[in-house]
């Protein structure tokens, strides 16, 4: 659908002087599923507008004008004329007034006069610059006649001749004597309007310790009583600071996954039940809801020797409890262990030094030779020495002899010199020292000739 851009509908990243002004300015109460069908959009007259701070209103089309979501709009006013936003058209419309309990027969139904021209959203703009001033002086004109009360915001209307100031009291306020004083400041019509903490605190905006924009300030329309109960029933810690809000009051987000919770607590036993065992009696210590889960300690009062198991396992030792038996220990098998270990804490290796390297101890000694046998290592790495040689088997083993000195390709080079001049050659002391380097490694003495002329001279 075609989508007007103005000045004040310019998309929920737009940027203005004081940065960025969030999604709250686009919240809408229901998606408009029906926005690409023509029978739908023709099917009521209806049409819903918002305005600041999320105040709606329905307005009937009167004038069969084509109006589409995004248009602003002139509407009727008591008295004058207001300018707002098209969010919702069709069929869609008739839902959102039963759901918000818009009655019709009360009076006559407020009509949409013609899309707002240039000059009605100059005089628009006009009223809204003087916002800001106003609400400042009212908060020193509240503070003088010593009112308990907190004006928020002041939103004025299209034609400028009407301004609502939103406000914030713990209880009942008289404010005949405010509004005699703000009329006569400012010249307008004045209207009072409370409003919560969620409310304030939805219009203001913020970041939520999850890290999201607030939900009543990005989609939340409708706010539900939170109660502490919803905590208790899903084990949160009872600190106040982490259970409230941005706006003092109980987190909105208590009440998402409550029925969740409730569901799965039917299916869990007892809290108040003692799992009588052999090795002695346990107690309710804690509960995983959704992993099915339980931790029994043996004493009431503190976590001592805790022990997770299974709710079927839990189940099964209660009917043994009740027909007079006990079980040795509370874990059936090595699936309750597994259960154990899975439900640890995740956050207990969330330590502010688990990165840092861990240091030897310092002041114990190397075990003795070790580190003269490390250099000596390292030495022959950098030479490029080749492996020690294995050694050699005993001489008294006749399926292992000694092989020759010098090894086996140095014992055939002098055979072969003894052939060719015919004599005997002496060893020199290089023959006799180990095989020099470049040369592979000695053969297996089980390779060397066991019989004959050479065996005997190996011998020799």
């Amino acid at each position: 659908m075609k989508y007007k851009t103005t000045s004040s509908n310019r998309g929920c990243c737009a940027m203005n002087q004081q940065g960025c002004r969030g999604c709250s300015s686009k919240k809408q109460s229901v998606y408009d599923w029906l926005s690409d069908i023509p029978e739908a959009l023709r099917s009521s007259d209806m049409v819903e507008v918002q305005f600041k701070n999320t105040r709606k209103g329905y307005y009937l089309n009167s004038e069969k004008l084509e109006i589409s979501k995004g248009d602003i709009v002139a509407v009727e006013a008591s008295p004058g004329h207001d300018i707002g936003e098209v969010t919702l058209t069709g069929k869609l419309v008739e839902l959102a007034m039963k759901k918000h309990r818009f009655r019709t027969d009360r009076g006559e139904i407020p009509r949409i006069y013609r899309l707002a021209r240039p000059n009605d959203l100059e005089r628009w703009e006009e009223a809204k610059s003087r916002e800001e001033g106003t609400m400042i002086q009212a908060r020193q004109i509240a503070a003088d006649l010593n009112l308990e009360m907190k004006i928020g915001d002041v939103e004025y209307q299209g034609d400028g001749n009407k301004a609502i100031f939103y406000y914030i009291a713990d209880g009942r306020v008289d404010f005949r004597q405010l509004i005699r004083v703000l009329a006569d400041t400012f010249h307008i019509r004045i209207e009072m309007k409370q409003i919560g903490a969620r409310q304030e605190a939805g219009r203001i905006g913020g970041i939520g310790p999850c890290g999201r924009e607030l939900c009543c300030s990005s989609w939340m329309n409708n706010f539900i009583s939170v109660n502490t109960s919803a905590a208790r029933l899903q084990d949160l810690s009872p600190n106040p600071q982490k259970l409230t809000g941005m706006c003092g009051k109980l987190k909105c987000c208590m009440n998402y996954e409550v029925n969740t919770y409730a569901e799965a607590q039917r299916c869990l036993p007892s809290k108040e039940v003692i799992l009588q065992t052999n090795a002695g009696e346990y107690h309710h210590f804690k509960t995983d809801y959704l992993q099915r889960l339980v931790t029994y300690s043996t004493s009431p009062h503190q976590a001592s020797g805790l022990v997770t198991i299974s709710a079927r396992r839990a189940f099964e030792i209660i009917s043994m409890n009740k027909e007079g038996e006990r079980p040795e220990t509370l874990e059936s098998n090595a699936a309750d262990g597994k259960a154990n270990k899975h439900s640890a804490d995740i956050l207990s290796d969330n330590s502010l030094t688990r990165f840092d390297k861990k240091r030897k101890p310092a002041g114990k000694p190397n075990p003795k030779g070790a580190r003269g046998a490390s250099s000596a290592k390292s030495s022959e790495r950098m030479n490029g020495s080749a492996r020690p040689i294995r050694r050699e088997a005993s001489s008294t083993n006749p399926n292992h002899p000694t092989p020759p000195p010098g090894g086996i390709r140095e014992h055939n080079r002098r055979q072969m010199r003894e052939r060719t001049e015919g004599g005997a050659v002496p060893q020199t002391s290089t023959e006799r020292a180990v095989r020099p380097r470049g040369q592979g490694r000695a053969p297996r003495a089980s390779s060397l000739p066991r019989s004959g002329a050479n065996s005997s001279e190996a011998e020799n």
